[in-house]
């Protein structure tokens, strides 16, 4: 049981939240493109390299893909006889990696009940846990929206001194800040070194950066599933249009990363 209990622990201390200060995350950066990769790029290295199979050389695979050499990803081994629709997959997430437009695009499965959708959906949600993110806090609370902490920097003003610096491209900046970091950097009178960044995993339990939103009737369903909503709680100390009113608890408001 000791043993049981020390590897939970292990795994378990593996997840847990590390703080940093912006400009050691910035440093950190010069080295590590991985800690500013995007969604698609996170995807592309949890589900590993590409193992080619050259199916004329096997008499039981070579009438099924008619000789054909195909790929197979370690990630998606349990699923046999799908390696066309993987290798769509794959090949969404790699244009998206590029900047293509497929970055813009939302995958979208089809297919008949039964057919492996909702098999394939909970494998990309699973493998996504193993790539950490980085995340914007102020104090003692942490961006709603787990937003990236390159959103404070101006790509018109500052992409080019990024770029010198710390070797991150201009076009990896948003450009835009959520209204939750505005209001911070505003009571911090524009000091972002009063920002912190804190390194965590996507978690499926806990809704970081992972969201199931449940299909319900499509003439009164509520869009706060997806895009949050005001909290009345919060509009006895805010404004309406105060940041700290609203719910980000929508399903795209989790899953920006």
């Amino acid at each position: 049981m000791n043993k049981v209990a020390e590897l939970f622990a292990e795994a378990y201390g593996q997840t847990r939240e590390q703080e940093m200060s912006l400009q050691d995350y910035l440093t950190a950066c010069r080295d590590d493109p991985s800690m500013y990769a995007n969604v698609a790029e996170r995807m592309l290295k949890a589900i590993g390299d590409e193992e080619l199979v050259d199916t004329s050389k096997d008499a039981r695979l070579g009438p099924i893909f008619q000789n054909r050499t195909i790929k197979r990803y370690s990630a998606f081994k349990d699923f046999y006889g799908m390696e066309d629709t993987v290798e769509r997959i794959v090949g969404y997430f790699r244009h998206a990696a590029q900047g293509l437009e497929e970055r813009k695009q939302i995958l979208y499965l089809l297919g008949p009940v039964g057919g492996g959708k909702s098999s394939l959906a909970e494998r990309l949600k699973r493998i996504v846990e193993d790539q950490p993110i980085y995340v914007l806090k102020a104090c003692d609370q942490m961006s709603p929206i787990f937003e990236s902490p390159l959103g404070l920097f101006d790509p018109v003003r500052m992409g080019k001194l990024l770029e010198e610096e710390y070797g991150i491209a201009t076009h990896r900046l948003p450009g835009l800040m959520s209204p939750w970091a505005v209001q911070r950097l505003d009571e911090f009178e524009g000091d972002i070194n009063k920002f912190t960044v804190v390194k965590l995993h996507p978690s499926r339990l806990r809704r970081i950066c992972v969201a199931k939103v449940e299909p319900g009737d499509e003439n009164n369903q509520d869009i706060s599933t997806l895009v949050g909503k005001v909290d009345i709680r919060q509009l006895e100390h805010y404004s309406q249009d105060n940041p700290d009113a609203y719910s980000f608890s929508g399903g795209l408001n989790r899953a920006t990363q």
